[in-house]
């Protein structure tokens, strides 16, 4: 009651002072109009217009008075109910016994299993149990994920270690009289040994980017420019796939250009996996709905449509076999859309098996 007596004081203080405002300012425009009156600035007649203006504003008083008495209420409101749910909360009686029920249905469930949920049967438990189910199965699906990375990294670790010693021990037995073992073993354990470097570095930035240690710099640069430097080190690098560039104009955006131009390579480099020799890659720098965009376009084998929705997890491949012929980790994608969604961009995917791919970065408009 004394609280439902303060919120109704706080209310009228407030009525109050904007009836005061409403007063004052109603008096100003009548001492304007006076004097204008008096000047001959307004061609009235005087007399017969006060009323008319005492009458308009004693009406717009009654309609400030009950809008002032809503708006009131409906600003408090909240905090009216507030203090109700805090009234009721401190007069409920809890039964302590109900909370050893709890304790007793925690200490009976181990965390990562995969059926773990608390249920004690208590009404007035059932928010406590939402919110601590909810954590378990979070949890669950953390652990579940981080147990697939850690077995699909060591899977992937697991192949060029065996290439290397396999290599290794040939060159023990062979390699010391027979030059052409030696040269292949050589070049075998150099290009293991890169692919295996190359891995480890994705691994990394997956990690610190989980752990949020990879910090970006921000700051603004023209994607035009960005794309035309990919596309020349990408021409130089591949010099036998047929490289195009569509960057006809300046494309100013906000954001780390280094890592947006790293994801431009990761689509290029995937764009060179998945096509032949001689096949046309374009690199291209537009606005999609008003919004900078880049993406990069092939003719290559196409995505499967049951797997568009995977592309971006870690390990995975849609064609195992060529892809780890070329040398491919499975972690770029997912490297990309980690960059692109610290940057509150999205990812524009249209592919079409044996005619193509296209993989459009889509990033927000720079303020003005």
């Amino acid at each position: 009651m004394k609280d439902d007596k303060r919120a109704k004081s706080i209310a009228k203080r407030i009525n109050a002072y904007w009836m005061r405002r409403t007063v004052l300012l109603l008096g100003l425009v009548d001492a304007v109009v006076a004097v204008m009156a008096s000047c001959g600035w307004l061609v009235i007649q005087y007399q017969a217009f006060v009323p008319c203006l005492l009458g308009a504003e004693a009406l717009l008083l009654i309609l400030q008075f009950r809008v002032g008495k809503d708006t009131s209420r409906r600003l408090l409101e909240p905090l009216e109910r507030m203090a109700q749910t805090a009234i009721e909360l401190s007069q409920a009686r809890f039964d302590p016994e109900k909370l050893h029920h709890l304790e007793d249905a925690l200490g009976t469930v181990s965390p990562l299993a995969p059926d773990a949920h608390v249920l004690t049967g208590e009404r007035e438990l059932q928010g406590l149990e939402e919110a601590i189910n909810d954590l378990l199965s979070r949890t669950q699906q953390a652990y579940q994920e981080q147990t697939r990375f850690v077995s699909d990294a060591s899977h992937e670790l697991r192949t060029p270690i065996a290439v290397i010693q396999g290599y290794a021990d040939m060159l023990q037995r062979w390699g010391k009289d027979d030059e052409k073992v030696l040269d292949e073993g050589i070049t075998a354990i150099q290009s293991e040994s890169a692919h295996m470097k190359k891995l480890i570095e994705q691994l990394l930035f997956l990690a610190r980017g989980d752990n949020g240690r990879n910090q970006l710099v921000m700051e603004s640069f023209d994607l035009s420019q960005m794309m035309g430097e990919v596309f020349e080190e990408s021409r130089m690098i591949h010099p036998d796939r047929a490289w195009r560039l569509d960057a006809p104009e300046p494309v100013t955006v906000m954001g780390d250009a280094s890592m947006l131009k790293q994801t431009a390579r990761i689509l290029a480099d995937n764009a060179v996996k998945y096509t032949s020799p001689g096949a046309v890659i374009s690199l291209r720098v537009r606005r999609k709905d008003g919004n900078p965009c880049f993406e990069v376009q092939d003719n290559g084998i196409g995505i499967k449509q049951e797997d568009l929705e995977h592309i971006f997890d870690r390990f995975f491949r849609s064609d195992p076999a060529r892809t780890r012929a070329t040398g491919g980790t499975g972690l770029g994608l997912s490297i990309a859309k980690w960059i692109v969604e610290r940057h509150k961009g999205y990812f524009d995917v249209y592919s079409r098996e044996e005619i193509g791919t296209r993989i459009a970065v889509v990033l927000p408009q720079q303020a003005d």
